[in-house]
């Protein structure tokens, strides 16, 4: 995918594969059913990299509601950083025997986390032993990979990370509160999310936020560019993977400046959602995280972008994610095409943009020979699109039909999966 325009193109597909990419004038059908998508653009199903579809107050809303937003929005693939374990399993299993509607989906089951751990889809840890057993008990599970929080005490981080080796399985997530950025690199943690760890390192400070205090005025005052410069040299030297979470990252911090209530597209999230669970997120966000005053945390919001134009230059690679359903004003699907929106406010092409959401992730799991790109062999997971996304990334959202493991939703389909979906967010 290196952002070449191939016209007059016909793509074939056999089951839930790609079997031929040609001129349409060399390609002539003569079974099947056939798709006049003149005037359209083709691009590879679109993935979500950070989700948690079955997470404590939003859980019972997983199957019929977060997952199928996935797909009415384009996101054919999914990882999900933080569920309880049974549903996830259970739905990523059916999802792939095509019992279920949703997205294909990547899990870890729920996240380690500290022994005082507030969340529902987490495993408390506080010993070495009781990180090497949930690393032991969630791989032999099936998940994925494992999630470490950021509560997760500094000896059992290491034990988690040694275990994690021992028994062939990648761990990801949060550089936890007790470890320093570099030590979570030398440990071969997989992925940064939320570019945790980054604004510690970037600090002559650092060894003291690992007991103490952190807040972005206290980030901002003690910024140092030597420190920020290698930091971001190690993580390019070792390609450890960011997922920046972005839209969600402003949302946060500018949690008391946005209203969520002219978000055009709140009928697809649940009413409880909106009239429960975000506000009190929003109280909660502002009593523990936002505690400085909104210019502090606005300036903050460009610093975070600036630091991934910076990882960008050096070349450290990126995936797309967005913390849905999670936080406030994150709905699924809907905000992957906005964090793409804020890669390119980083400075990303709309090109480098959109492969944070297709090619990357291909490249992260290792299967560039089933996923990321519009080629034979690859599965039949793709987006048609009524306008260029390089010309402009927000076009993403301007969606024709969608091919989903080889099974086609026309515009109809799609049309009438929003109604369903908005008819059911209004009663939930």
């Amino acid at each position: 995918m290196d952002g070449k325009i191939q016209s007059d193109t016909t793509v074939v597909m056999n089951g839930n594969r790609i079997t031929r990419v040609a001129r349409s004038t060399r390609l002539k059908p003569k079974a099947g059913q056939v798709i006049d998508a003149h005037g359209e653009y083709l691009i590879p199903g679109l993935w979500d990299m950070h989700t948690h579809v079955y997470f404590d107050s939003t859980a019972a809303d997983g199957t019929d509601l977060v997952l199928p937003l996935f797909l009415a929005n384009g996101v054919t693939g999914i990882r999900d950083m933080g569920s309880a374990l049974d549903p996830v399993l259970h739905a990523r299993d059916e999802i792939a025997a095509h019992r279920l509607f949703g997205p294909r989906m990547l899990v870890s089951g729920p996240m380690l986390d500290g022994p005082k751990s507030h969340y529902k889809a987490a495993i408390a840890i506080t010993t070495p032993e009781d990180g090497r057993k949930a690393v032991d008990m969630l791989k032999s599970r099936g998940v994925d990979f494992i999630k470490v929080q950021s509560g997760v005490p500094r000896e059992a981080y290491f034990a988690i990370a040694d275990e994690a080796k021992r028994v062939g399985i990648e761990f990801e997530g949060h550089v936890p509160d007790a470890i320093r950025a570099s030590e979570a690199v030398a440990a071969g943690q997989h992925t940064f999310e939320h570019l945790i760890g980054i604004f510690e390192a970037s600090s002559p400070d650092e060894t003291k936020y690992l007991t103490g205090k952190k807040t972005v005025g206290i980030f901002l005052a003690t910024y140092d560019s030597g420190l920020e410069a290698y930091i971001i040299q190690l993580l390019a030297k070792n390609q450890v993977w960011q997922c920046p979470t972005l839209y969600w990252e402003r949302g946060q911090w500018l949690v008391d400046a946005i209203d969520y209530t002219n978000d055009p597209d709140l009928a697809y999230a649940a009413h409880t959602w909106v009239t429960k669970h975000w506000p009190a997120a929003q109280k909660g966000i502002l009593k523990t995280l936002d505690t400085d005053p909104l210019p502090i945390r606005e300036k903050f919001v460009a610093h975070e972008l600036d630091i991934v134009r910076k990882l960008h230059t050096a070349n450290v690679p990126f995936l797309a994610g967005t913390d849905t359903p999670a936080g406030v004003d994150v709905i699924p699907g809907i905000s992957l095409h906005l964090e793409l929106q804020r890669f390119v406010a980083a400075g990303f092409t709309p090109l480098q943009a959109l492969q944070t959401a297709t090619l990357n992730p291909a490249k992260f799991i290792n299967r560039l020979n089933d996923f990321g790109t519009v080629q034979p062999g690859r599965i039949a997971d793709l987006v048609l699109l009524e306008a260029n996304p390089l010309d402009d990334i927000a076009n993403t959202r301007k969606i024709a039909a969608i091919v989903t493991d080889g099974r086609y939703l026309s515009q109809q389909d799609l049309t009438r999966l929003r109604i369903k979906l908005k008819q059911l967010a209004a009663t939930k």
